[in-house]
């Protein structure tokens, strides 16, 4: 039984369903559960993540990235969004003075939105190509045990909520400024990860700055990583990309009337190249065969 004849009429789009299927390995029995767990927790989360994307206003962010910086800002030299998360500045004991876990896990589930549509088919649409993942950035400077404790909770959460329901988002991983020691925890969890995980993280520790320039152009990655770039007020708070200029971005699909979305359409939106014949209904008792990954 397809996924419509269940009464499924959200995220059919053959992109999305493939991400399912390539973070099941195409078993598509495990990839229909994932999917399916994924569309009752979006019906649940923050009472239904379609509407808290478009109505949530995060007005404690400048407070809160003071004691928690995660942004993204521009793009790397593949084109994809560049997302920066500062572990080492947490402070929780500040941070619970502005915000809450459960407001700082909404504006996660909120930002991964606005990677989906519009940030994600802007950066396509500059690119030329499907962009479905970004370039992560973790800074560990001032990472210790204390400070990882202090945030064990929230981070646990905010992982479930990465690979079960956001899955095959990540193109590359850069580690940076890794204390002591990681490295060769690293080494040794490594063998338990798949190959291709494997692959896509980099951990590196405080001479990181050629390699990261390596895969960031300099004009784009932040002047406090080694980059030129200093957006006026910060670039934390900039928002910077293609998402924003005109000639790249699109009204994303959650500001436009439901009505007018069919539940099949790709979130990459009007003008990206898609890689597939846009056929749905990828997740059923039989396919056939494995359709090819799209580009990454």
């Amino acid at each position: 039984m397809t996924l419509e004849q269940e009464g499924y009429t959200k995220n059919l789009d053959t992109i999305t369903l493939l991400r399912f299927l390539r973070a099941r390995k195409f078993d598509v029995q495990l990839a229909k559960q994932m999917f399916t767990e994924s569309e009752k927790w979006r019906s649940e989360f923050g009472g239904g993540v379609d509407n808290l994307a478009r109505t949530f206003d995060y007005t404690e962010k400048p407070e809160v990235f003071k004691y928690y910086p995660q942004y993204y800002h521009k793009t790397d030299k593949d084109g994809r969004p560049v997302y920066v998360e500062q572990l080492g500045k947490v402070d929780l004991e500040a941070l619970r003075k502005v915000t809450t876990d459960e407001r700082m896990l909404q504006n996660l589930v909120t930002e991964y939105e606005k990677l989906a549509d519009p940030r994600l088919p802007a950066a396509s649409r500059k690119a030329g190509c499907l962009l479905e993942t970004c370039c992560t950035i973790m800074d560990m400077k001032g990472v210790g045990l204390a400070k990882a404790g202090q945030v064990y909770g929230y981070l646990q959460r905010a992982s479930g909520i990465s690979q079960n329901y956001y899955p095959e988002r990540l193109g590359k991983l850069y580690v940076i400024n890794a204390p002591w020691g990681f490295s060769g925890v690293f080494a040794v969890v490594k063998r338990f990860l798949d190959p291709v995980t494997v692959a896509k993280i980099h951990v590196l520790g405080s001479g990181y700055k050629s390699e990261l320039l390596a895969q960031v152009p300099k004009e784009n990655l932040p002047k406090e990583f080694g980059g030129e770039c200093e957006c006026k007020g910060g670039c934390q708070l900039s928002d910077e990309g293609p998402w924003q200029d005109p000639q790249w971005a699109r009204t994303p699909k959650r500001a436009q009337p439901v009505d007018n979305i069919p539940a099949t359409e790709s979130h990459t939106g009007e003008g990206v190249p898609t890689g597939t014949d846009g056929n749905p209904g990828m997740v059923q008792e039989q396919t056939g065969g494995h359709a090819a990954p799209a580009a990454q």
